[in-house]
């Protein structure tokens, strides 16, 4: 049986006088023309390997936006192997602030017009790739800002920190392997960048995000609603708080427990279509320490371009 190879990559885009413009890597050594990918490295999830390898080949930072298709062939010894991408914007800032050098590996990075890289392309699918791209910026789909839900990470059961006593639910801790995955989670939530962290003020919920908010600098903002007793006190108000957060159209994170996710989930499926809706109400049984990451248009009318899953398994 054949290993999978795995590699992770983007269709790197901005708009440049009101122009779509996206950026190709020009590799001397193979003397083609593609969009910036790399395999993973040991221990990466495919997200994290997206944005190291933007970084590495075009010294672009950025954050992941809309997954695009997967590209799956065979290596020419048998083995196989897939390419996901995503689209990602790059910001002015990131463009001034680019560390990109000329080396062996990567000659250049062009900013070229759709027209001008499809002239250029050296493989097949990235025409495929493009195609999405433009499809979504024609449908108003393309620029977004995520919004991530995420289960705390695994807790101390409720059984054993009960015990039979009158305790506080509240001060219910994470398991050993709680604390890994908080850690663990850090790298995967930061290649989708969020700059506001909302939480229930639960213990196992500020442990959750607590490294990603150290690491990244962000104040963690706690929110009762977002509680088990909370949310079962005052849907109404958990949807409310959602829906007020969204309209910030800041990236941001909300870390809730299970009981929560089908209002929290709820007030997030108003603005998507019935496919969307249905997509999101089924994540209500993510696993502890997994997430949704919701794409959400940055215009007046916010609505839903994507709805994504992702997990540390």
């Amino acid at each position: 049986m054949s290993n999978t190879v795995y590699a992770a990559g983007a269709v790197l885009w901005r708009i440049e006088k009101g122009k779509l413009k996206v950026a190709l890597v020009h590799r001397s050594r193979y003397n083609d023309w593609s969009f910036a990918k790399g395999k993973v490295d040991p221990g990466e999830r495919l997200a994290q390997t997206a944005v190291r390898e933007i970084r590495e080949e075009t010294g672009l930072k950025v954050r992941l936006g809309v997954k695009l298709s997967t590209s799956k062939y065979e290596l020419p010894n048998g083995n196989a192997k897939e390419v996901h991408y995503w689209a990602a914007r790059v910001t002015d800032k990131a463009l001034r602030a680019s560390t990109f050098k000329p080396d062996e590996e990567v000659a250049s990075v062009d900013w070229v017009s759709p027209d001008k890289a499809r002239s250029l392309f050296s493989y097949a699918f990235d025409k495929q790739l493009l195609d999405e791209v433009e499809n979504l910026h024609k449908a108003g789909l393309l620029d977004t800002r995520p919004f991530i839900v995420l289960r705390h990470a695994k807790a101390t059961p409720r059984a054993d920190w009960n015990n039979g006593r009158n305790v506080d639910d509240g001060k219910r801790p994470l398991l050993p392997e709680g604390l890994q995955q908080a850690q663990a989670l850090v790298p995967l939530l930061s290649a989708f960048g969020p700059k506001r962290v909302f939480t229930s003020p639960w213990f196992r919920c500020r442990a959750t995000v607590a490294p990603y908010a150290a690491k990244r600098r962000v104040k963690i903002i706690e929110r009762s609603v977002f509680s088990e007793l909370g949310n079962f006190r005052g849907p109404q108000r958990t949807a409310k708080e959602m829906l007020s957060i969204i309209e910030e159209h800041k990236a941001a994170l909300v870390c809730a427990h299970r009981p929560s996710l089908p209002t929290i989930l709820g007030a997030l499926a108003t603005l998507g279509t019935a496919e969307q809706a249905q997509a999101l109400m089924a994540a209500k049984a993510i696993k502890p320490a997994e997430f949704v990451v919701v794409h959400l248009t940055v215009g007046k009318k916010r609505r839903i371009a994507a709805v994504e899953t992702y997990g540390l398994e």
